[in-house]
C-alpha cells in the first residue's frame, strides 16, 4: 500500500491520542526513506503547519533522525504541558536555531539560538520498532519547550546537562556546531526552510522518564538555561 494509506493509519493515533496497534504487514515502512515518505504524508493528513526540522536520537540512542517540526508542538517555556497527553514521554535538553534568512543551500544564517526542553513521545503502543517507524511518527515528536533567546555564534563544542531541580547532573560534551550543520543538511533534504523557521537539535543530554509535578532544569553552554514544571 502507499505511504498515504500508512499516514492515515498514524494520523488516527495523533488525532485521538490512542496508541497505535502494530502496522499491518503491507503498511510497514521498510527503511528510513519509506518512513520519511509516511511522515511527509502525515503532515498533509494532520493539516498542521510545519515550522522547521527537528533532529533527535533514534531508538538506538545514537543515530540522529530528522523529521518535520509541527508549529503547535513548539511552545514557549512556561506554557502548561500535560504529560498525560503523551505516551512514554522522554525528556532531554537541546538547542534551537532560528533562521535569519531563507535556507535553500549553503550555510544556514541564524538570527538567534534558544535552549530547549524536548519532551519526546510515541504513538506506538510499544514504542518505535526501529528508525523507520520513528521517522514515520514525526521523529517521536512530543513538545518542544523554548527558552530565552541567545544571540551569538554557535561554538564547535559546548556542554549540556539536565536534571530535576536541585540535582547536580554531570555536564556532557555537546558538538553543537556539527549537530546544527547536520540539522541544516537534513532540512535541505526535506526541501529547505523559510526565514524564521527553526532547526532543533534534541537529545544533547537526557533525563529519566518525566513524571507530572516534577520541575526539570537544563542548560546548554553557552546558549543558556531553561526550566519547567511539567503537569
Amino acid at each position: 500500500m502507499s505511504a498515504k494509506e500508512a499516514a492515515q493509519f498514524l494520523a488516527e493515533a495523533w488525532e485521538t491520542g490512542h496508541s497505535l496497534a502494530p502496522f499491518p504487514d503491507d503498511l510497514l515502512p521498510a527503511d528510513v526513506p519509506a518512513g520519511e515518505a509516511i511522515a511527509a504524508e502525515l503532515v498533509e493528513a494532520l493539516g498542521l503547519p510545519v515550522c522547521g526540522v527537528r533532529l533527535a536520537p533514534g531508538p538506538d540512542g545514537l543515530t540522529m533522525l530528522s523529521a518535520p517540526l509541527l508549529a503547535p508542538r513548539m511552545l514557549r517555556v512556561g506554557t502548561p504541558v500535560a504529560l498525560s497527553a503523551l505516551r512514554s514521554p522522554r525528556i532531554s535538553v537541546g538547542v534551537m536555531g532560528v533562521l535569519g534568512e531563507a535556507f535553500e543551500g549553503g550555510e544556514p544564517v541564524f538570527s538567534a539560538f534558544h535552549p530547549v526542553l524536548d519532551i519526546a513521545a510515541t504513538r506506538y503502543t510499544s514504542g518505535a520498532a526501529d528508525a523507520a517507524h520513528q521517522v514515520a511518527d514525526m521523529g517521536g515528536l512530543g513538545f518542544v519547550l523554548v527558552g530565552k533567546r541567545w544571540i551569538g555564534a554557535l561554538p564547535e563544542d559546548g556542554e549540556a546537562r539536565i536534571g530535576l531541580t536541585g540535582a547536580r547532573p554531570r555536564p556532557l560534551r555537546a558538538p553543537l556546531a556539527n549537530l546544527m550543520r547536520q540539522a541544516g543538511e537534513e532540512a535541505l533534504r526535506w526541501g529547505g526552510l523559510p526565514e524564521g523557521a527553526a532547526l532543533v537539535v534534541a537529545g544533547l543530554a537526557t533525563g529519566s522518564p518525566p513524571v507530572a509535578g516534577q520541575k526539570w532544569a537544563g542548560a546548554v553552554s553557552p546558549v543558556g538555561r531553561i526550566s519547567a514544571v511539567l503537569g
